[in-house]
C-alpha cells in the first residue's frame, strides 16, 4: 500500500462534516465557538503532526487563539505556526506575527519559496518586475511549465497574480508540508469569505500526491461571518487574552480608544485593522476598505476583499485545487 493510499487509516473523522451547511446553521455566537472548539480539539487529537496556518490576519489568529484554549483545556500541545512569508507583506504584519510569536511561545515555520527570493535579492527586484523562468530550479521550472502549463519566458514578481501567487504561497507550503511531513493543516478559511471556499467541510482531504503531499485540512471557523469573526474577538478572545480588559468585553471604536491600562500592542488584533483595513493580501495589491476599523464598516453591504487585486480572486479556484488555501 502506498503512503498516499494509507494516509487516511489512522484517522477517525467524517469529511462529510459541514458538508450542505452555512452559518445559518451555527445561529449564535456560542453555537460557533461550541463547534469551533470541537473541530479543534478533533483536528489536536487525531493527526499525528499538525501544523496551523497563519497569517497575521483576524481568521488565522482567531483560529490560533481556539488552538491555544483547546490545548490548555484539554492537556494537548499546541502545533507550530506555518507563515508564508511570500516577500510582500505589509512590514505591520511581520511585526504582529514576531510579537505575538513571542508573546504566545509559539514554534513559528516560516515558508518561502527561497529560490525566488534569492534571485530577487540578489537582482535587486522590486515587485512588478520581471524574473526569467529559465533563472529558476528545476522544481520551479516543472511548476511553471508542467502544472501552470505557462509559457512565457518571463512572469512578473506579484504575487497576485497566477504564477506569482502559485510559486511564492502554493509552493511554499507544499515544500513545507513535505519537509516537516505536516498530516493535518489548521486553517482559518469561512465559508462566507469567498465562492470558491462556500462548499468545504470541517475536515478536507487533500490525499493526490500528485498535487501536493497529502494531508487533510482542519476548519473550526468556517461557520463564522466576518462580524461574528469580530464579535468573538472583543467578547472572548481579547477579554480572555489580555489582561486588564473588561470581562464582558468592549469594542474600540479606535486604536486610542481602548480600556484604561491597555494599548493597541497589547491586543492580539493586527494594527492594519484599527487603520481601516478589511483584508489582508499582499502591500502592492491591498487598500484599506475605508477610515474607521474594520469591525465598525459597514459589512452587509460591501464585500470584505474589496481591497484586494481582483484578478487573484477571479484565479482562486484554479488555485484552490494547486493547494492553496
Amino acid at each position: 500500500m502506498s503512503e498516499a493510499e494509507a494516509f487516511p487509516d489512522y484517522l477517525d473523522v467524517d469529511y462529510t462534516d459541514g458538508e450542505g451547511e452555512t452559518p445559518e446553521d451555527y445561529p449564535s455566537i456560542e453555537d460557533k465557538i461550541e463547534k469551533a472548539i470541537e473541530v479543534t480539539k478533533q483536528g489536536l487529537e487525531q493527526y499525528e503532526n499538525p501544523a496551523v496556518m497563519w497569517t497575521g490576519g483576524k481568521d488565522s489568529t482567531l483560529t490560533l487563539y481556539f488552538i491555544k484554549e483547546v490545548a490548555e483545556r484539554y492537556d494537548l500541545e499546541v502545533p507550530p505556526a506555518v507563515f508564508i512569508d511570500h516577500y510582500q507583506h505589509f512590514d505591520e504584519i511581520m511585526d504582529f506575527v514576531k510579537h505575538w510569536a513571542d508573546e504566545w511561545d509559539l514554534d513559528v515555520i516560516w515558508a518561502r519559496n527561497e529560490d525566488v527570493g534569492a534571485y530577487v535579492d540578489e537582482n535587486g527586484l522590486e515587485p512588478g518586475d520581471d524574473i526569467p523562468v529559465s533563472e529558476l530550479s528545476e522544481h520551479n521550472q516543472h511548476h511553471i511549465r508542467n502544472i501552470l502549463e505557462y509559457e512565457e519566458d518571463t512572469f512578473p514578481f506579484l504575487l497576485d497574480t497566477y504564477v506569482g501567487n502559485h510559486l511564492l504561497k502554493t509552493v511554499a507550503l507544499n515544500d513545507t508540508l513535505e519537509e516537516y511531513d505536516i498530516d493535518g493543516v489548521i486553517s482559518g478559511v469561512r465559508w462566507d469569505e469567498q465562492e470558491a471556499r462556500a462548499d468545504e467541510t470541517f475536515f478536507s482531504p487533500r490525499h493526490n500526491p500528485d498535487i501536493y503531499p497529502p494531508h487533510d485540512r482542519i476548519q473550526p471557523i468556517l461557520q463564522f461571518e466576518e462580524s461574528a469573526v469580530w464579535d468573538a474577538f472583543w467578547y472572548f478572545a481579547v477579554p480572555d487574552t489580555v489582561e486588564n480588559y473588561p470581562e464582558d468585553g468592549y469594542v474600540p471604536t479606535s486604536d486610542t480608544d481602548l480600556p484604561e491600562g491597555v494599548t493597541q500592542e497589547d491586543v492580539p488584533v493586527s494594527p492594519k485593522y484599527f487603520a481601516g483595513f478589511r483584508s489582508l493580501g499582499s502591500e502592492v495589491s491591498t487598500d484599506k476598505s475605508a477610515e474607521e476599523p474594520a469591525w465598525l464598516q459597514d459589512m452587509e453591504n460591501t464585500t470584505e476583499r474589496a481591497g484586494r487585486a481582483q484578478d487573484k480572486e477571479d484565479l482562486m479556484e484554479r488555485l484552490r485545487d494547486l493547494g492553496y488555501m
